[in-house]
């Protein structure tokens, strides 16, 4: 049984009482001083805690020292260092150009959220302990809005280090979240400073006032979320509009008052026909309490029997005098505790009870993600309280009340999962509801919940009934549960507030991008579509260079400027010429940058040109040219070591039959002839002697001469080949985020053998499925490579194979990975490559978790024309395929518009589905493509599978 209020009578609060009426101080809501003498601890006491220009009363300045005492004894109790005090020496920053997540509150409440945010965004992570160590400043074009401005603060840093320090300028917050509890003091002002921001919130006053409703929110929860809810009946006086209509919940029953006087009558008929109802099924007792925001956090409540109407009559009728507007009186079932293990064996010992709670976060796409569950355990007939009792995980939890079976609590786990989930789900569909008034602002939008459950038996299955949000709370169970591994020798579980943080910087990365002028320089094809909605969404303003007037995306920027961009050998006079139009047009940009092949060289000059960030026009030279490349980096020997040069493959450019004449007794054959300029894989081929590499040399130089023989895979450039060494070994794609030369994030995805003597892709699996060791020598090499071409700043896509010997490259794309991997990344791991690169584009620094993990596993298989004809124009025509994606069966990303077979092609689409796990995914993927018609003799999906066991 779950119980956050007194159980019995002995430790009820009696009506009427001191204890009824108890305030919290400032931050929970009320005023007086902090507690002393109930933080143990030796730290230094001479810190400056004192905001310059901004002094505070007697009162505020002992909460700030109360508050950095809680911190300096949550550091200690964890085995983390002291808060180091660098106030003497403000720290200078990028104000507006730098992400900056700063949290109000206790720092109890939000350690776990701290240590984190200093994991994955060090230095970037502060926590204000006073409302007087901020300021807000109109925004200059946004009426009724305010910046948020952080003077001082305590700054998170790998390891658990903290500091304390000054900004001069102040930083400028790009997300903000706090304790906005009701009350006076400091939780007003705590709640002013969250109200009508120009960045992103994940409270407000106005939001926690719906969700510290505990009506309001059982009522969300049963209707909207289908989450089991106690039997309850509500009394409300002058209820609010969103409680007024509405259809009817299961066991839950809303009476609405006329007044607080005279309703004796009909206060006793509905407490009887409420405690006589099915509903309550063999609930035996209870609860009595008070609902409403103002009553959160300090009230008692009254438990009575089943048996006794007329005292829980009484009970509610002494209520209704405090009742104001939009109050309600609620009984309620206490959900009797199931007798474990369940069912039919008696309990091992005294009967327990269990708190259970769930923190959910919300992720990529607005969804709900369970991050962690917590329990605390203790005697039955004894209340449980956050707080007062210690954190344990479910499974333990479970086994010291006798259900230790594996199977029964991998059930209870997902039940869990599956309600606190629809929890979140509930609320986002609430607030999508709510105008930016109502919420507290254009950004504020809840990030996270805690959901407080009791685990009772219903329909003879253990089943979570929730009973309240409880988001500081259950954040801080969790934290104080991470905490026991601060022990030595202790295995470290994943944190409950990743998710949460890594939405932090997601919605930060919003916040500094938009409104941005950037230039596009190539719109690219059909695969690219999906530029102009993200950019859209993202509040990006793009102005498109582009070869083709009638392109459809000439329609969605700002301003479309027709240039011829595929004569190449023109680059440098073009990017000239291209300067001089956008200075003509007055275009004020804060970055320039393409995803397209054949632009990137032309992007980086023009960069050049008007100052933008971008990487040397050398080093995109450099990369383009696929044997230049491997040249080049063959001869970085280093130091330091590892070298690229021990991932670089022999080579020999290919100009004329001369150089295949020479080339075949220079690179040891087998070996793959390519375009030097090539995508796509068109034209890729594996050569086993001579005289099919003079045949392959030929044809390609008779069939794709120039740019309208195949657009879009760099025949702009030329048609001259080369010819490497074929390398044995699984093929990886490698996507990286790389800033100023650092690495700031890296994605490993696996492809499938490929249809020889030809390399066009046939299947993909993401995350990879090597082991540890192996993906970081990938990431490592791909990142190695890059830093060898010069390549410092930018989202690149990095082809290698993993050989016997370890990593060898196969090309570098110095450009957002094509295909699919944009959208799979964005869907496993929430990180969008392309909002990447346009803050690289942008000079600013991505806002990405430094360890992103995957929500699940992603395998896929390429569709080609060639072989896929007769089902890509029936059962699997691009309608069925686009219905089964709207409906979450596949994954589509359509990479081709028109069905037309050729000797030289690429993918026309490819068709992914999702799973727990990689053999589950696979399993998903082989049936739909039996179903469909893409798998069959001469395509055999599961040998292009077999590299994913």
């Amino acid at each position: 049984m779950l119980s956050l209020d007194p159980l019995s009578p002995e430790w009820d609060c009696p009506l009427g009482s001191k204890d009824l009426e108890e305030e919290e101080g400032p931050w929970g809501g009320g005023s007086g001083l902090p507690p002393t003498g109930c933080l143990p601890g030796s730290w230094r006491q001479d810190v400056g805690l004192d905001c310059k220009g901004s002094p505070e009363g007697a009162e505020a300045r002992a909460w700030t020292v109360y508050y950095y005492s809680l911190l300096q004894s949550c550091l200690q109790q964890a085995g983390l260092p002291e808060t180091q005090d660098r106030s003497q020496v403000p720290r200078t920053g990028c104000p507006g150009a730098e992400v900056t997540l700063c949290i109000l509150g206790s720092p109890s409440t939000f350690l776990s959220v701290l240590l984190e945010g200093g994991v994955q965004s060090p230095g970037n992570m502060l926590l204000c302990l006073s409302p007087a160590w901020m300021m807000k400043v109109p925004a200059p074009g946004q009426p009724g809005e305010a910046a948020l401005l952080v003077s001082k603060a305590v700054s998170f840093h790998p390891g658990g280090m903290t500091f304390l320090d000054d900004f001069v300028p102040p930083r400028r917050a790009t997300y903000f979240l706090a304790g906005v509890g009701q009350g006076l003091g400091w939780g007003r002002e705590a709640a002013e400073l969250a109200r009508d921001l120009t960045c992103p919130t994940g409270a407000s006053a106005e939001l926690a006032r719906l969700l510290e409703d505990r009506l309001l929110t059982r009522r969300l929860l049963a209707q909207q979320g289908g989450v089991a809810v106690p039997a309850t009946l509500a009394l409300t006086y002058k209820p609010p509009g969103l409680l007024r209509g509405g259809d009817a919940s299961p066991g839950l029953r809303l009476v609405e008052l006329s007044g607080k006087e005279g309703q004796e009558s009909l206060v006793k008929e509905e407490v009887g026909a409420f405690l006589h109802s099915e509903a309550l099924g063999d609930v035996l007792q209870v609860a009595v309490k008070l609902s409403g925001w103002r009553w959160r956090g300090r009230q008692a409540l009254r438990l009575h029997r089943r048996a006794e109407p007329g005292a829980v009559a009484d009970t509610v009728l002494a209520l209704l005098e405090k009742l104001e507007e939009e109050e309600s009186v609620l009984v309620e079932a206490v959900c009797p505790p199931p007798r474990l293990p369940f069912p039919g064996s008696p309990s091992p010992g005294p009967e327990l009870a269990v708190r259970i709670c769930a923190v959910v976060c919300r992720t990529q796409g607005d969804r709900p993600l369970l991050s962690k569950v917590v329990c605390g355990v203790g005697r039955g007939d004894r209340p449980l309280r956050h707080q007062n009792s210690l954190p344990w995980t479910l499974e333990v939890a479970l086994a010291q009340c006798g259900l230790g079976e594996a199977t029964q609590v991998a059930v209870v786990r997902e039940r869990i999962k599956a309600a606190a989930e629809a929890a979140l789900a509930a609320v986002l569909a609430l607030e999508a509801g709510l105008s930016a008034e109502q919420r507290g602002g254009r950004w504020a939008h809840t990030d996270f919940l805690g959901v407080d459950f009791a685990l009772t038996v219903a329909d003879r299955a253990l089943t979570p009934v929730a009973l309240e949000l409880n988001g500081g709370l259950c954040l801080e169970a969790c934290g104080a549960l991470e905490g026991q591994w601060a022990a030595p020798g202790a295995a470290a579980d994943a944190a409950a507030a990743a998710p949460l943080v890594e939405t932090m910087l997601r919605r930060s990365a919003r916040c500094l991008m938009a409104g941005k002028q950037l230039l596009v320089v190539g719109a690219g094809g059909v695969s690219k579509k999906f530029v102009w909605d993200a950019a859209r969404d993202y509040g990006l303003q793009l102005h498109l260079v582009e070869s083709d007037p009638n392109h459809f995306a000439s329609q969605l920027v700002q301003t479309f400027i027709h240039f011829d961009l595929t004569e190449h050998q023109r680059d440098e006079e073009n990017a000239r010429l291209l300067a001089e139009l956008v200075r003509a047009r007055g275009l004020q940009l804060d970055g320039c940058f393409s995803y397209w092949d054949d632009c990137l060289v032309l992007t980086a000059l023009l960069c050049q040109e008007l100052g933008l960030p971008c990487n040397s026009p050398a080093a995109m030279r450099l990369a383009k040219q696929k044997s230049c490349t491997q040249l080049h980096l063959l001869h970085c020997h280093g130091p330091p070591w590892p070298a690229p040069s021990l991932h670089a493959v022999p080579c020999c450019p290919l100009a004329s039959e001369a150089d295949v004449a020479r080339a075949v007794h220079q690179v040891p054959l087998p070996g793959v002839m390519k375009l030097e300029f090539g995508a796509g894989a068109v034209g890729v081929r594996l050569v086993e002697d001579a005289p099919q590499c003079h045949e392959h040399f030929s044809r390609i130089a008779r069939d794709l001469q120039g740019e309208a023989d195949h657009p879009g895979i760099g025949l702009g450039w030329g048609n001259a080949m080369l010819l490497m060494e074929f390398v044995e070994g699984t093929e990886h794609d490698v996507d990286l985020v790389l800033f100023g030369g650092r690495l700031l994030a890296a994605f490993v995805s696996d492809n499938g053998p490929t249809r020889l003597p030809g390399f066009t892709e046939t299947a993909a699996c993401m995350p990879t499925g090597l082991a540890p060791e192996q993906e970081a020598q990938m990431v490592q090499a791909a990142f190695r490579c890059c830093l060898g071409c010069g390549l410092l700043d930018g989202v690149f896509n990095v082809e290698l194979k993993l050989t016997g010997a370890g990593p060898r490259l196969i090309e570098i794309n110095p450009r957002m990975g094509g295909f699919y991997l944009r959208d799979w990344i964005l869907e496993l791991y929430g990180v969008d490559l392309l909002l990447a690169a346009a803050m690289v584009a942008c000079g600013l620094r991505p806002a990405l978790p430094t360890h992103p993990r995957a929500r699940g596993h992603l395998v896929g298989v390429m569709c080609l024309v060639s072989q896929h004809l007769q089902a890509l124009s029936s059962t699997a025509s691009r309608e069925t395929l686009q219905a089964l994606h709207d409906r979450g069966l596949l994954r589509l990303n359509l990479l081709e518009e028109a069905l037309v077979p050729g000797e030289y092609e690429e993918p026309y689409c490819s068709v992914a589905c999702a799973g727990p796990s990689p053999a589950e995914a696979r399993h998903r993927l082989l049936g739909l493509c039996q179903g469909l018609g893409i798998d069959g003799p001469n395509y055999p999906v599961a040998h292009f599978l077999s590299h994913f066991k």
